[in-house]
């Protein structure tokens, strides 16, 4: 090792899900929208005077606030936003999670979640799920620094009941707890009710699986006033102007056409409930998804043989080989009818 390396803050990054340059590819590893962003958006794209793309953009990005706030029927100083949920979840590590207590959260769940944890020295110690792949409220009843995780769940799709979550916020009334529903448009119940009754609540979303921006990279958190004050004096102490112009012009326009989103999210609730079937019918077995993937496995397959097999037929999906528990699972997004239909044909003759 060299002098200066030992002062070099060392960590394992997080490993994105891979992004394939060829065309002609049915892409379901990083549960992106199969479907175009709103007729809004793309009428915005085209009229942009791109003479404001010279300037600095709005560094409270006043409108698109104004925009996710007026949605959700709350207060512009209870958002925060950033640039997709990654930024924005960071931000939040970094101003709540100073206790020097260990924050929890599920051993199967994001992977950056320790990634954070370790970039900020902050302690933490992994739930496990149970043997059904659920999160146990038992597990998050103990002495903490913070608690996060996905509702629903990612991997596995699995969404936690709203009583269940309110079990988990008012017995750590001490710590912030954050509920990260990046997927929770696809199904399950929101937290959102639960801002009014506790001010240690962060709700993390997202535009990039809903709403079709993925490529904008825009996220949010939502909780109160004095909280979210407290997130933004870190943010500016960090970087002034994380939102661009181009993502909070588009953001805006997203966020208000909301027959397009609610026709979009419905297209691809009833396509994960076909595919459903289609798995079952196939012998594969699969967790009880409230999201845009499902989780599968096949008794007779190995995960590791379909992976590479389905790639060779220029079908991306994700495969974890850790925890060793999910190493026999893929996740699979849900695309648009026509490509999951080229994906079960690909599995009847794999399996035949």
């Amino acid at each position: 090792m060299k002098a200066w390396e030992k002062n070099i803050r060392s960590v394992i990054p997080y490993v994105p899900g891979e992004q394939p340059q060829q065309s002609e590819i049915i892409k379901l590893n990083t549960n992106e929208n199969p479907y175009p962003p709103a007729p809004g958006v793309v009428e915005a794209l085209r009229s942009m005077d791109v003479d404001l793309l010279r300037r600095y953009p709005d560094p409270s990005a006043h409108d698109l606030v104004k925009a996710i706030a007026e949605y959700h029927g709350l207060q512009t100083d209870q958002v925060f936003v950033g640039v997709g949920s990654d930024d924005v979840l960071a931000m939040a590590f970094l101003t709540c999670f100073n206790s020097g207590k260990p924050i929890l959260f599920p051993d199967i769940t994001y992977s950056f979640y320790d990634v954070w944890a370790n970039l900020f020295r902050i302690p933490y110690d992994k739930q496990p799920l149970d043997e059904d792949f659920l999160i146990r409220s038992k597990d998050y009843q103990k002495e903490n620094g913070g608690i996060i995780f996905p509702n629903p769940n990612a991997p596995t799709g699995i969404a936690k009941p709203l009583d269940e979550i309110e079990e988990i916020v008012s017995q750590n009334q001490n710590v912030i707890v954050i509920i990260d529903e990046a997927y929770i448009d696809f199904g399950g119940e929101s937290a959102l009710p639960l801002l009014a009754k506790y001010d240690h609540l962060l709700i993390a979303r997202t535009f990039s699986k809903s709403r079709s921006l993925a490529g904008m990279r825009i996220g949010y958190l939502l909780g109160n006033p004095e909280l979210i004050g407290y997130i933004h004096n870190c943010k500016y102490s960090f970087n002034s102007y994380t939102m661009n112009q181009t993502a909070i012009d588009l953001g805006i326009e997203a966020i208000r056409d909301d027959a397009y989103f609610l026709a979009c999210t419905q297209k691809i609730i009833e396509t994960r409930e076909w595919a459903k079937e289609q798995f079952r019918s196939l012998g594969f077995e699969f967790l009880d998804s409230k999201a845009n993937f499902l989780f599968v496995t096949h008794p007779n397959h190995s995960a590791e043989d379909i992976f590479p097999a389905l790639k060779k037929e220029g079908i991306f999906v994700r495969h974890f080989k850790n925890p060793k528990r999910i190493r026999n699972y893929l996740r699979i997004s849900i695309g648009t009818r026509d490509e999951m239909e080229t994906l079960f044909a690909f599995f009847k003759r794999f399996i035949s």
